[in-house]
């Protein structure tokens, strides 16, 4: 029996693809994703739903136009009746103002190895897809490009490289959508293939695998799905839900699917911007221009950008002087998911720089001048901030990852090390390896490990000087062994470190109340008499009352005379403050504290 893809269906049927899946949901049937199969009887159903609704929809309207017009009662005027919002703005839905934002164009990336067709496949989309008018010279001006398809607009970054996305993501910036895996027929996964996967991977955007170079005779595109499925990608074909499409960036051959399915993950992704907005942007690259001086290509994410507008990136600011969309053509303002050239900063900004608006020239120095200041003050403490348990480890109710990016002599090497840390995981504890490959560590690992906190663990190779001062300054834990027990010894160091850790209660000490004291500022405090071993600033506080327990909470305070004091100990007065008004003479305050449980 035949199937037919969703998306296709819905196409033909001339129904939105949210609209498909709805029924598809009423009648139980499941799926992946739009782009899944479904059988002929479902497909059946599906076309007898929508006549029905059509039928419906047609009757209802007939029936509105036959029924005779009927005025509505005037409303009783009221007193005060200006200060009264309409009736009928008086509520809206919750998910209007989401509903009012625009969509907006997807912006994607294409990565993967060298000389598998990443530049090619650009080159196919931009000539075809460009007007031959505007096509030339676009790589030269703006690193993205416009492309207008069947589905709309489409943005792609004219940046191939993982390298380039992730140092882009490494200074907190988001800029593509939806990352293309290139892949070519005829070499399956390498290396750099295995690299740009983990970088899309750790930035946590929607993946496609374009299958490049299928018109060779020798191209084996099962062999790369086989391939892919040992990274635990799963195509759809074999039952997962990763989208492969086998193009040919040569002969045109799937990249009209291709542009398909990126519109279709485009839209269950639900991208929007609001053009009215603040305005908000990154820096995709910056140049010096001989003639005009410096240029630097911006991505509009939020807001609306003009020509005149103020611009801060980093600690420059600068006025839009000029501005060029991606076909070199001059424009006044660029709405968002839109790159533009900009002309009017004095210094070259960096690539992944988040960009902002000022009102003008004296805000903008105002930013620039708080931001000079912040720097400094970071740089005279030199402290590094300490996090708390849950910023280290995660919340405490969610399982613990620990990522790596395990670097080694040999493949042998490489694969040993695998099953090894295979064996390591624990029900509490998962080692997520993100990258594993030959030879010493690269500044595109640092990198890598920075946006995804990840370790990186070498055995045999040791990191070039630069890697290491790269490592050291974004506080990536980089470590070489020579020894493999001391690398299993370092795996399980991190896991331990990640197990939520086991508190139990200690008792410290005991004391009897024996004088309230009314304090005008710290409230009721309770003198007493230490019994039995000794209280501590902070600890927990247990106050009986005879058989009952009438308080349960901290000892915020503890006074000896008039000196604030952190611990009191067995035979000494002092003053206990619980931040408890109802503390009473002949009370027991009983203290506690939480220690961890350091396993054997």
């Amino acid at each position: 029996m035949s199937k037919v893809r969703i998306y296709t269906l819905a196409k033909d049927l001339g129904v939105e693809n949210q609209r498909m899946l709805e029924i598809l949901d009423g009648l139980g049937v499941s799926y992946k994703s739009v782009s899944s199969t479904i059988e002929e009887e479902t497909v059946d159903l599906i076309k007898q739903i929508l006549a029905e609704e059509s039928t419906e929809a047609a009757t209802e309207t007939v029936a509105a136009e036959a029924a005779p017009a009927v005025s509505a009662p005037e409303a009783p005027a009221k007193a005060g009746s200006d200060d009264v919002a309409p009736v009928a703005s008086s509520e809206a839905p919750a998910a209007s103002a989401t509903a009012e934002i625009p969509h907006r164009a997807p912006v994607v990336t294409i990565m993967g190895h060298v000389d598998h067709g990443k530049t090619s496949l650009l080159d196919y989309i931009r000539k075809t897809k460009v007007a031959a008018k505007e096509a030339g010279g676009i790589t030269q001006h703006v690193g993205a490009f416009e492309a207008q398809t069947s589905k709309g607009r489409i943005v792609f970054i004219d940046t191939p490289g993982h390298e380039a996305f992730t140092t882009i993501r490494a200074r907190g910036a988001n800029v593509a959508d939806i990352a293309i895996i290139v892949i070519a027929a005829d070499d399956s996964l390498m290396p750099q293939t295995r690299e740009a996967i983990a970088h899309a991977q750790a930035a946590k955007v929607p993946m496609i695998i374009a299958i490049n170079k299928v018109d060779l005779p020798q191209a084996d595109p099962d062999r790369v799905k086989t391939d892919l499925t040992q990274l635990n990608l799963v195509p759809e074909e074999y039952g997962g839900d990763l989208v492969v499409v086998p193009v040919s960036a040569k002969t045109g051959e799937g990249v009209e699917e291709l542009l398909e399915y990126i519109s279709l993950t485009a839209e269950l992704e639900d991208l929007r911007a609001d053009p009215k907005a603040a305005f908000g942007g990154v820096i995709i690259e910056g140049r010096v221009d001989r003639q005009q001086g410096v240029l630097a290509t911006v991505m509009v994410q939020e807001g609306t950008l003009h020509v005149g507008d103020f611009l801060v990136v980093g600690e420059n600011y600068g006025k839009i002087k000029a501005m060029n969309d991606s076909n070199g053509a001059r424009i006044k303002e660029a709405g968002p998911s839109t790159p533009v050239q900009i002309l009017g900063f004095s210094d070259v900004p960096n690539s992944g720089e988040k960009v902002a608006s000022a009102k003008n020239e004296h805000a903008a120095r105002e930013v620039v001048a708080s931001r000079q200041s912040d720097r400094r003050d970071v740089e005279n403490a030199r402290v590094q901030r300490r996090k708390t348990l849950e910023e280290m480890m995660g919340p405490l109710s969610e399982d613990r990852t620990v990522n790596l990016i395990v670097r080694a002599d040999s493949q042998g090497s490489v694969e040993a090390i695998q099953g090894i840390l295979a064996r390591k995981e624990t029900d509490a504890v998962k080692l997520n390896v993100m990258l594993a490959g030959i030879g010493a560590p690269t500044e595109g690992d640092v990198l890598l490990a920075s946006t995804a906190e990840a370790h990186i663990l070498c055995f045999s190779v040791t990191a070039p000087a630069g890697v290491k001062k790269i490592a050291d300054n974004k506080g990536i834990d980089l470590k070489s062994f020579r020894i493999i027990y001391e690398m299993i010894d370092e795996v399980d160091r991190l896991i331990k470190g990640n197990l939520e850790p086991v508190f139990e209660e200690k008792y410290l000490g005991r004391a009897e109340v024996r004088m309230v004291i009314r304090h005008p500022k710290n409230g009721n405090i309770a003198g007493s008499y230490i019994t039995d071993g000794s209280f501590k600033r902070n600890a927990k506080a247990k106050v009986t009352r005879g058989k009952e327990t009438v308080y349960e909470g901290t000892i915020v305070g503890l006074k000896r005379f008039k000196d604030d004091v952190r611990e009191v100990k067995n035979g000494f007065e002092c003053g206990v403050n619980l931040d408890w008004e109802g503390v009473m003479e002949g009370d027991i305050i009983e203290a506690s504290e939480m220690v961890e449980v350091i396993p054997a």
